[in-house]
């Protein structure tokens, strides 16, 4: 009578490890189905936000705010800008003049 652990067969070896592969590949696909619906709600959800900040920037009242289905339209982004008097240019110009000049007697 032989003594220690029996022997494993190879096939039995290669069946358990084609039942583990399909285990993880059926949990694997599990989890890509979950995260795909996960994903599809996040993206709708930033949809209705995006739709509501674009309405409160435009006003809600504004009628290109929808297409005519009924959907929000995108919102485009405007950037305003400010505008520098004259003045404000000249100090800032002078300022700056006044800097590379001190930088470049210091020899920087």
């Amino acid at each position: 009578m032989a003594r220690g652990r029996p022997r494993k067969n190879p096939t039995d070896v290669l069946i358990k490890s084609a039942e583990l592969i399909g285990w993880a590949l059926g949990g694997i696909e599990r989890e890509i189905v979950e995260t795909r619906h996960r994903l599809s709600a996040l993206t709708a959800q930033a949809n209705q936000l995006r739709a509501r900040v674009g309405a409160t920037a435009r006003g809600a009242a504004e009628p290109s705010a929808a297409s005519p289905d009924g959907t929000p339209a995108p919102a485009g982004r405007t950037r305003r800008r400010r505008k520098m008097s004259p003045e404000a240019r000249k100090r800032i110009s002078e300022m700056m003049k006044k800097r590379w000049a001190e930088r470049k007697k210091s020899g920087k």
